[in-house]
């Protein structure tokens, strides 16, 4: 009976949404599952990167862009048509540029997304540092927006690991999400995914035993069991360190 009580909630709050369990403290050894890497971009003796690759399929932001920008061109063409837009009433015209501004925005959005949106946003371990340097991007449903970079930059420390369950129909499985709390404490500060979703929850509670491992200096498998990229359908590499952070993620302190 107090295991079923103890699997209710989590010891972290606030509690994350889709929370499932909190995963093994860090610095235990003895954790359940083999240490395990899922990605990874680059791991020596002092950093290790691992790509955060989303679930999305690049391919449709792609054919609905270009379905937008077909739909914008044609109605420009009616609408340039001697007496097309001065014969209709008002409510009509007030309608058409609705329409037309609804359907700039949705193509802007998804042209951003294919062509700017960077794929696999990564985070760094340094573990002689005992930082930890994530990479986000941070965008917005709304395309006139700026859409910026912000790299948080946290003490191992103060991270905790829980797994969340995605049950939905096109992103069913688990994810490892890491919880920044206040020194000492439960008390979350901040929190960011280190996977999104994989199918099998061994690979998340292999992830988090890896990285914690990793941290201490421990023997870890350096291949992951996931070598090949996913489809990322954009042109460019929109990775982009910030050249101070980029040096300080890769260093060990003077």
């Amino acid at each position: 009976m107090q295991m079923s009580q103890e699997r209710k909630s989590s010891k972290l709050k606030p509690q994350a949404e889709k929370w499932e369990e909190d995963l093994p403290e860090k610095y235990d050894l003895q954790q359940p599952t083999a240490p395990r890497l899922i990605r990874v971009n680059e791991i020596n003796d002092i950093w290790m990167e691992i790509p955060r690759h989303e679930n999305i399929t690049w391919l449709g932001t792609w054919v609905i862009s270009i379905g937008s920008l077909i739909f914008i061109s044609l109605n420009y063409f009616f609408l340039s048509l001697p007496d097309f837009f001065s014969e209709m009433t008002s409510d009509n015209k007030i309608e058409v540029l609705l329409l037309n501004f609804s359907f700039i925005s949705l193509s802007l959005f998804f042209s951003r997304m294919a062509l700017f949106v960077p794929r696999g946003t990564p985070v760094r371990l340094n573990r002689k540092r005992q930082k930890v340097y994530v990479y986000e991007h941070q965008r917005s449903i709304w395309p006139w927006m700026r859409w910026p970079t912000v790299i948080k930059v946290f003490d191992w420390t103060d991270i905790h690991g829980e797994m969340l369950m995605y049950s939905g129909r096109y992103d069913y499985g688990h994810r490892l999400s890491c919880a920044v709390c206040k020194r000492g404490t439960y008390e979350v500060i901040d929190r960011f995914l280190l996977s999104y979703t994989a199918g099998d929850n061994r690979m998340i509670r292999g992830l988090w035993n890896h990285c914690c491992l990793y941290m201490q200096y421990k023997p870890v498998p350096e291949t992951p069991l996931l070598t090949r990229k996913p489809l990322s359908w954009t042109p460019v590499n929109t990775i982009r360190w910030p050249e101070d952070l980029d040096k300080e993620s890769k260093t060990a302190p003077e």
